[in-house]
């Protein structure tokens, strides 16, 4: 694939591939001089962008588009981001410099030429080469390393695969946020040499090196700040790796049933969780008469806890043996079986309310009412509202519209906001269409009702206070669009700042004006806080105000207005820089 074939790389092309947001981000960033190491060979193109770390780009021709990787987070979940922009508006540079100066002898050496120098070299002469850059290059002398460990003629070398792992894994300090994604990437480097470890027939040593890997993991995931995912999503790797290497080692069924059992018991990320079903063709029936009879034994030990009883500090360990033989109930089919295990925890309504589904999913509609009301009457009054509504689409199955929609309207009394209101929209209409009309003239009512005008219900209720701004009723308002009554409302009490915005998208098209003196009056706001996210902000706002403008005839209004904020915010670089990206 040839540099021809990058031509439909363009800035046009990555602003459409971008989306304005992040074009602009991106195009900051090529101006700052991020981009580095800017190389192009066949076709792909790969730089690092520094950001809060580096991130490693690709660009390349996929198709008739453009195919493209990033190493940040966004990039992770398939995003053409701010770092896929810088890069490609440096290639464009580059590219564009090429073509003015194609003829002067001093052009610079690309990978072409190294590849044609490589190519006439001695053999000796290249690996001196690459050993000499391993020393400097920690994931190419892994990769060395790996690789010879996985082609060692006489034997697989564990003793390196378990120091590589070590390495990758022990994190030293913790990770923050920022730094997890490159760790998760070492991670998965390691990953692939098992998994082709694996593909070469050394499936015993893969399962004894995946259950190595995760022993150290389940140590060091305590010091990572996984909040994307990444890290996560490298464990499940590993435990997949583990189960196709048990398939195809045919692992002896009952020493892995006390392995799997004791990992899933013990393990705090949930290792091998789920592992009777997930096993259950490598288990066999021997491993799962193992797995059970070891679940059976440590399940006799739980005692049972009633309304209100807690162990003095949270069981994991009875967390986890409760899920493994609520799975093997499930197994079985027998919903009294799965019953008679939920029935060890009754401490809480929530426990209540599994146990009543259970018996729904099973088409036992009466034990299932019974469940849920006899949580709900043990635990009145500090209700669990789940187990309400469960109670209330049972009643509904009976015809019992009312007591459902008493139950739905004291949980709306005692938390009076869009998505109880919702919720009482949804039963009333379960009791019929012309039910709707009284229940909705009586909640909105009680909406704008003085707090010492409601009927109180229960001690949630009496700790309830009307906010200072009509707020929820605008909220309200808004999901049943009513845009003039909540545009009413908002004015007359007041609503939250995103509320104003959206009452002004959805008074654009009829009340253009009243839509501009809300947009207008938060753009300065944006611009005082000082920071890149809150410009680009206003920036949105101000291609609002200047789309509405031109409808309203104001265009030299317009142009006074962005000329009076060049000037007052002059100072501001990274504001005045966001400007010219408006027109």
């Amino acid at each position: 694939m040839s540099r021809t074939s990058l031509r439909m790389l363009n800035r046009r092309k990555l602003r459409e591939l971008a989306g304005e947001r992040y074009f602009a981000r991106g195009e900051a960033y090529f101006d700052e001089g991020r981009v580095r190491g800017l190389t192009e060979y066949r076709g792909r193109v790969s730089a690092r962008v520094a950001g809060t770390e580096d991130y490693r780009v690709k660009l390349w021709v996929e198709g008739d588009d453009i195919g493209y990787a990033c190493s940040c987070p966004l990039g992770d979940d398939g995003e053409f981001c701010k770092h896929c922009v810088a890069v490609g508006l440096a290639w464009v540079e580059e590219t564009e410099a090429k073509g003015q100066h194609s003829l002067r002898r001093d052009a610079a050496a690309t990978l072409d030429d190294v590849r044609a120098l490589l190519e006439r070299q001695d053999k000796s002469r290249l690996v001196e080469l690459l050993l000499n850059e391993a020393l400097e290059n920690e994931n190419l002398r892994e990769r060395l390393l790996l690789e010879t460990a996985r082609l060692n003629p006489a034997r697989v070398n564990l003793a390196t695969y378990r120091h590589a792992l070590k390495r990758a894994i022990r994190t030293g300090n913790y990770v923050a946020y920022a730094g997890a994604g490159s760790y998760a990437r070492g991670l998965h480097r390691v990953c692939e040499s098992l998994a082709a470890l694996l593909n070469d027939g050394h499936a015993a040593e893969v399962v004894e090196l995946t259950e190595y890997a995760l022993a150290q993991l389940e140590e060091s995931l305590g010091y990572v700040d996984d909040s994307a995912g990444r890290v996560g999503s490298v464990a499940y790797e590993l435990q997949e790796l583990h189960r196709r290497a048990c398939q195809q080692a045919r692992s002896e069924p009952v020493a892995l049933a006390r392995r799997l059992f004791a990992w899933e018991l013990r393990s705090e990320w949930e290792f091998f969780y789920g592992a009777v079903e997930t096993y259950a063709d490598v288990l066999g029936e021997t491993g799962l008469a193992e797995y059970r009879r070891l679940a059976e034994a440590e399940w006799a030990r739980v005692p049972a806890l009633g309304a209100g009883e807690r162990e003095t500090e949270y069981d994991g360990r009875r967390f986890r043996i409760t899920q493994i033989m609520q799975t093997l109930a499930r197994q079985s089919g027998d919903v009294e079986a799965l019953v008679e295990i939920m029935q060890r925890d009754l401490s809480a309504p929530y426990d209540y309310l599994q146990i009543a589904e259970a018996y729904r999913a099973a088409g036992k509609h009466d034990a299932a009412l019974d469940w849920a009301e006899r949580g709900w009457k043990i635990f009145a009054p500090d209700h669990d509202w789940r187990l309400g509504e469960f109670i209330a689409d049972e009643y509904h199955r009976r015809g019992r519209h009312d007591e459902a929609l008493s139950l739905i309207w004291e949980q709306f009394t005692q938390s009076p906001d869009l998505e109880h209101y919702r919720k009482l929209h949804t039963h009333a209409h379960e009791a019929g269409r012309s039910c709707w009309t009284r229940w909705r003239e009586r909640a909105l009512a009680h909406m704008r009702a003085a707090p010492e005008d409601r009927p109180h219900i229960g001690r949630r209720a009496q700790a309830y206070r009307r906010t200072a701004d009509r707020s929820e009723l605008v909220r309200i308002l808004l999901w049943e669009k009513r845009y003039d009554e909540a545009w009413q409302e908002a004015c007359a009490g007041g609503c939250a700042e995103d509320l104003w915005l959206q009452l002004a998208a959805a008074r654009e098209a009829e009340h253009p004006a009243d839509a501009l003196m809300i947009y207008q009056a938060r753009i300065a706001p944006l611009i005082e806080l000082t920071n890149n996210t809150a410009y680009e902000q206003a920036v949105e706002l101000l291609r609002k105000v200047r789309r509405l403008m031109l409808r309203l005839e104001r265009t030299r209004e317009f142009d006074d207005y962005l000329a009076a904020l060049r000037v007052e915010y002059k100072r501001k670089r990274n504001f005045i820089q966001l400007l010219g990206t408006i027109l």
